[in-house]
């Protein structure tokens, strides 16, 4: 689908000198104009999106400042000026005496069609926080939110537009945002009482606000929310994460506390007794991670999203894309994540995120010989172990302080398994594809240290006793990918039969990546896992 684009760039072009007018008319094409650069004492510069043109070899004088200066007019506190009823921007550099040396004229462009990716969430009434790095079309979306709520869904809208970035300079507001009202803001620390003013004074259904960057603004947010009024806003950050050990803006997402957990509680949850969890209801319900005018992630729970997140457990976003057709396509993302809060609480670990996971080898020949499964353990052969990666003097030393049944090897032939990192598994060695048409196990640790190993082994060593054969992994991930199907085939939960911890890792691992909620139940020997809808 092909966006409308109004840019008026007519506009904009004529507060130039005609001489930089003329050179600009014979470079690039316009309609990917960004923006034009004036520096006092350097050739002027125009920007498109995919490069950057000098406007002839002339250098930028004080007259050709002033030139553009008087066809302005005033800037405000913030050393920006607009031009009224477009989209415009134009701000300025002044030196030390307050004399203005450059200006930069942004092209403003309202982009229509933007909107339909994520037209569904607005129009649910739930709360809307739209995340993306700076230039990747927040504002743009923000201002075509507002239209379709005004125009197509009759809400009563208002935006606070604190630098006139979503509807325009001037006193009457462009039309790329409908029927919604706009309050102008005096200046940018005034923005979160003009947030309160729009609730108290004009009844909106919803406010449309840009760029929340302080705790008043967060917390204004946090009012307007309890009274019952849609909020859709942005914020600067890439993803979740970043508003998650955000200190100013974690309210956002329900604000972020220490616990610390008893004894008990601690081991249930194997996990240490100083942890991170959400201290409330979040603002927002959902979020949207931009990544382009085509393309975003949606996180439609917020509350269960940091909850995970907070957990360890790994999120799965919806991966949405807007084809040539104007169709959205869907899909399922994955994504794990690490955080630590500033006096050293991370998040728990639960068996869904182990510090190693399992790669299952693609292979059509026969699985290695069953290992003896006697209970006791007794009389077996040691593990043989081929590190790849791994330090081999870290492992050495692990098995030596454990005392476990283990053996390395330097051969692939000798060995039970492979065990390496993750950055050496992307690789995609010979030796790693090897090792999987021989049909051996490769355990990926996820970073080469000394306590991550010593999880390695310790689970090996544990599950010794029990110690999965290539055939009981293969009937217990075949058990997990049979509950998956019935799941989405109807059944709400399948509970899977008692398998020691590694297993269970990779049963998790399996829900996870079908997008199905899982736990563990019950107590050693009868530990299972449970596979549900989330």
């Amino acid at each position: 689908m092909r966006h409308q684009i109004d840019n008026e760039l007519e506009a904009l072009t004529t507060l130039l000198p005609p001489d930089i007018q003329d050179r600009l008319g014979q470079k690039g094409d316009k309609d990917e104009l960004i923006e034009i650069v004036l520096d006092l004492g350097r050739e002027p510069e125009a920007r498109f999106l995919s490069e950057s043109h000098i406007l002839g070899s002339v250098e930028v004088s004080e007259q050709n400042i002033q030139y553009v200066v008087d066809r302005i007019g005033s800037f405000g506190a913030d050393n920006r000026a607009g031009i009224e009823r477009t989209l415009h921007r134009i701000s300025a550099i002044r030196n030390r005496s307050n004399k203005i040396v450059g200006v930069t004229l942004r092209v403003g462009r309202a982009v229509y069609g933007t909107v339909k990716i994520i037209e569904d969430l607005v129009l649910t009434g739930k709360s809307v926080l739209l995340l993306g790095r700076p230039g990747v079309g927040k504002t743009t979306m923000l201002r075509e939110v507002a239209r379709v709520l005004a125009d197509d869904a009759h809400r009563r809208v208002v935006v606070v537009d604190t630098s006139n970035e979503i509807a325009g300079d001037g006193d009457i507001p462009h039309r790329g945002i409908g029927r919604a009202r706009r309050m102008q803001v005096p200046s940018p620390d005034q923005q979160h009482s003009v947030m309160i003013e729009a609730v108290e004074n004009h009844m909106p259904e919803v406010i449309v606000i840009d760029e929340i960057g302080t705790e008043l603004e967060a917390n204004a947010a946090r009012t307007i929310a309890e009274r019952g009024v849609q909020l859709v806003a942005t914020a600067h950050g890439n993803a979740l994460e970043n508003l998650i050990l955000n200190p100013t803006l974690s309210d956002l997402v329900g604000g972020i506390q220490t616990v610390t957990l008893g004894d008990d509680e601690a081991r249930r949850r194997r996990t240490q007794k100083t942890v991170l969890e959400r201290q409330a209801p979040p603002t927002f319900d959902i979020l949207v991670e931009i990544h382009g005018w085509s393309r975003v992630a949606v996180l439609p729970d917020v509350a269960a999203v940091v909850d995970r997140m907070l957990r360890g457990f790994p999120v799965t976003p919806e991966l949405r894309t807007l084809d040539e057709d104007g169709e959205v396509e869907r899909s399922r993302g994955h994504r794990s994540t690490s955080l630590t809060s500033r006096n050293g609480a991370s998040m728990g670990r639960f068996e869904s995120q182990p510090d190693f996971y399992f790669k299952r080898p693609n292979s059509d020949e026969p699985a290695p010989e069953p290992v003896d499964e006697r209970p006791d353990g007794r009389d077996r052969p040691p593990r043989r172990i081929l590190p790849y990666g791994v330090n081999r003097g870290k492992l050495q030393q692990v098995i030596k302080t454990s005392q476990a049944p283990v053996e390395l090897v330097g051969e692939i032939e000798q060995a039970d398994l492979l065990l390496t990192t993750k950055s050496y598994y992307r690789r995609r060695t010979q030796a790693l594809r090897e090792s999987e048409e021989k049909g051996k196990p490769v355990y990926v640790l996820r970073k080469n240290t000394t306590p991550q190993i010593q999880q390695f082994i310790r689970a090996i060593s544990r599950d010794r006793a029990t110690s999965p054969s290539q055939g009981s992994i293969d009937r217990a991930v075949e058990e997990a990918e049979e509950a998956a199907q019935r799941i989405t085939g109807g059944e709400h939960q399948a509970d899977l039969n008692p398998q020691g911890a590694y297993i269970r890792h990779l049963q998790h691992q399996i829900a996870e990546q079908h997008g199905f909620a899982s736990s563990s139940m019950g107590r050693e020997p009868s530990r299972r896992v449970v596979m549900s809808r989330r």
